[in-house]
């Protein structure tokens, strides 16, 4: 297989892999076997979406019009904020609260916060659609496409690999201790990336 595919799934892992919203929902869904396909399936096609969007020079427009950004940013912070005090609440909460992780999700409640953690956080179309995009359309009107199969390529394994890896850290936890981590540990991170995309907004419309 040509360098324009392993490049391209080199780079996909590097974004993929990075902890963030998204992954620390498929890794809770997935330590709970909760509607595991559908979220694994959710998210791999979000990126082959977005990856193609980025190819197809989408992420050029972007860079064009940073306010656009700028307001994705914000909205994001947000709604990071949110789940952060959610997973917070869920840490702090008694025995009975935090065994099993919380309250079980139904397959369409499941599928509306994975499409959220996915489409409403911009740091997914900064890494799929702007940086993957830009790696991309340096390989050329053919190697570009070869590029985008390997960071696609890079997406689905990554996230069938967390969904369903996850599950083998169960009988870890059946303790609340477990979970309570967790949540403080999902809390922590969404607090900080929302700080984050804070001050990129900022930044761009500075």
């Amino acid at each position: 297989m040509s360098t324009h595919f392993f490049t391209g799934l080199l780079a996909g892992l590097v974004f993929t892999v990075a902890i963030g919203a998204q992954n620390a929902f498929v890794l809770r869904q997935g330590i709970r076997h909760e509607h595991v396909l559908p979220i694994a399936l959710i998210c791999s096609l979000a990126d082959l979406v977005l990856i193609a969007a980025g190819i197809g020079g989408i992420g050029l427009v972007l860079q064009r019009h940073p306010e656009l950004f700028t307001l994705a940013c914000h909205a994001g912070a947000v709604f990071l904020l949110a789940t952060g005090l959610f997973s917070a609440r869920r840490a702090c909460a008694g025995r009975e609260a935090v065994i099993g992780g919380g309250r079980h999700l139904s397959r369409s409640s499941a599928i509306l916060s994975c499409l959220g953690f996915t489409f409403l956080n911009p740091h997914v179309y900064l890494d799929t659609v702007i940086m993957l995009g830009t790696l991309g359309n340096q390989h050329g009107p053919q190697g570009r496409w070869i590029f985008a199969a390997g960071a696609v390529t890079a997406s689905v394994v990554w996230f069938f690999s967390l969904a369903y890896g996850a599950g083998r850290l169960a009988p870890l936890f059946r303790r609340p201790t477990a979970w309570r981590l967790l949540d403080a540990a999902i809390a922590l991170t969404m607090f900080l990336l929302a700080v984050g995309l804070l001050g990129a907004g900022d930044a761009l419309r500075a």
